[in-house]
């Protein structure tokens, strides 16, 4: 087989939205698609404001800026996370302060949130992690309680629910992500979205390099000029075109996605059921978008040789993160000190399966690959041995 981890899943719809784009008189940012896709975003998501950004990194550190992170203020986050929510922090001078992640979802564990909030805590940053929500319910209760703000990392859940809420929209500020490797792409690119005005006004101003543009373009102020802390966030109009052309075609992205991911699961469920790997779980109150499809063995040592078994089979499957608070920044210059065995463990035993809509027809060859290396490899593993 020859099988790579992650293709885009872009045809003629998406080349020729752009090729019109680029005939357009407008290609910067907040041009007439730019402003066409914010609105669909808002009415999808019903949701007051949807600001595309040039990515998802960006977004998280807009929204550091609009809360005033600083010195001496920490914000609460999974250490089994991409380093961009916690450069943000570190950006602006704050501290990323990371908490113990649930082993069935991967997704923070509230409890393990409530012991790390202190009086300097100022917010929690839960990641969707696969597309698969958090238990918002406890998280919102720990923002009532301690009054902090929730900012969804929602990277990986665009087009995923938590009791029918979409991701993004349920804490006071969501960042989605639009890179290549998500579901729905514009190459690079993301969104910051809000129900909060005050919050929204601000960040439209930090996104346009500290200035009050984007309102005087719409009348309300005779001139523009410097008003605040800012930076060029905003992304062209070809992008948003990509964008455009993704958003009409996401139900067909999201069923072939989770063709891909049933297809895994039913295949590889008999092998959980003997103890060999552990599947992801998706509680109740999660409607997952299949972002991605994971499995984790009982040793490092299996899920190393497991990856190098598959790789020569012909299937590009990968590990994820390295955690942030035993990276080299977190020890050496965070002075992390933090020890989280299930974050710890997690990683060093996680498969990552290819998974894109154009894997659909060929999931069932590649989910009988997998169970053959499964077995292969792990039946006589010395673990299952002892």
């Amino acid at each position: 087989m020859d099988i790579p981890f992650n293709k885009p899943y872009v045809g003629d719809a998406e080349r020729e939205a752009v090729a019109e784009a680029v005939q357009q008189d407008v290609l910067h940012g907040d041009g007439p698609i730019t402003e066409r896709v914010q609105e669909r975003l808002q009415d999808w998501l019903d949701v007051e404001w949807a600001l595309l950004t040039t990515s998802c990194t960006h977004a998280l550190e807009m929204v550091m800026m609009t809360l005033d992170v600083g010195p001496g203020d920490e914000v609460i986050m999974p250490s089994f996370n991409f380093v961009s929510a916690a450069n943000a922090v570190v950006l602006q001078g704050g501290t990323p302060v990371f908490a113990e992640i649930r082993p069935d979802t991967l997704n923070l564990d509230p409890a393990a949130v409530e012991e790390r909030i202190t009086d300097d805590t100022v917010a929690i940053v839960p990641v969707h992690y696969g597309g698969v929500a958090c238990d918002m319910e406890a998280l919102l209760a720990l923002e009532e309680k301690y009054d902090v703000a929730i900012v969804e990392d929602a990277a990986q859940g665009v087009d995923a629910y938590w009791k029918g809420w979409p991701l993004g929209t349920i804490g006071d500020i969501g960042c989605y992500s639009f890179h290549d490797t998500k579901n729905v792409t514009s190459g690079e690119g993301g969104a910051f979205l809000t129900d909060d005005d005050n919050i929204a006004k601000r960040a439209e101003i930090i996104r346009e390099k500290g200035t009050n543009r984007s309102a005087f373009y719409r009348g309300e102020v005779d001139k523009y000029s410097w008003v605040d802390e800012g930076s060029s966030y905003i992304p062209s109009d070809l992008l948003a075109a990509l964008l455009e052309a993704q958003l009409d075609r996401r139900d067909e992205i999201r069923e072939k996605r989770k063709q891909v991911w049933t297809t895994y699961r039913e295949n590889l469920r008999p092998l959980a059921d003997e103890g060999l790997i552990e599947l992801q779980t998706i509680p109740e109150y999660a409607d997952s978008n299949y972002h991605l499809f994971y499995l984790r063995t009982n040793t490092p040592e299996e899920r190393d040789e497991l990856l190098a078994a598959l790789k020569e089979n012909g299937i590009q499957a990968t590990f994820h993160y390295v955690p942030l608070h035993s990276s080299p920044y977190g020890r050496e210059t965070l002075g992390c000190t933090v020890e989280l065995p299930i974050t710890q463990h997690c990683s060093e035993t996680l498969i990552r399966l290819p998974v894109y809509p154009q894997l659909a027809d060929q999931a069932d060859k590649v989910a009988q690959e997998v169970d053959s290396t499964v077995k292969s490899v792990l039946g006589k593993s010395t673990f299952r041995a002892a």
